[in-house]
């Protein structure tokens, strides 16, 4: 699938995705470098925010320490990265070596909370509501920001 995206399609995610920012991804690429991973990322999506009662909206994903985790994630398998904001020439770069794409969605966390059936902490639970949490969702909408070398920025 994500071979046939372009930059600039919209699309919307169904299925599994999981959820990590600023604390939990640099703690994520930790383990997938000891091969220690808490989930399957192969074909995985990440969404770059955190999981509370008031809902779920991307955070900006060009922040160090969520920008930083995307190159490994993709090497690791994460095929979707879900956020906001643009991302850097180097990173753009590493998505479309690890044949992975980053996804934009509207900061609209009462829309995104009415898409997701079931949450569950799957690590990192000393994080609180930036842990990481394994989401059922059904139609998060989203454009994709950069695929294949391109972006949109």
């Amino acid at each position: 699938m994500v071979q046939q995206l372009r930059t600039g399609d919209f699309i919307n995610i169904s299925g599994t995705i999981y959820t990590g920012r600023d604390a939990a991804l640099p703690r994520l690429v930790k383990l997938i470098k000891k091969e220690d991973s808490p989930f399957e990322l192969e074909g995985a999506v990440i969404m770059h925010t955190a999981v509370s009662k008031a809902g779920i909206a991307p955070t900006t994903s060009n922040k160090v320490e969520i920008e930083e985790s995307i190159a490994p994630l993709s090497r690791a398998g994460v095929r979707v990265h879900l956020g906001k904001g643009a991302l850097s020439r180097e990173t753009i770069d590493a998505l479309d070596r690890y044949n992975s794409i980053f996804v934009v969605t509207p900061p609209a966390a009462a829309l995104l909370a009415s898409k997701v059936f079931s949450s569950k902490m799957v690590a990192f639970p000393e994080e609180g509501m930036e842990a990481i949490h394994k989401l059922d969702v059904k139609g998060i909408p989203g454009i994709v920001a950069a695929a294949h070398g391109q972006s949109l920025y």
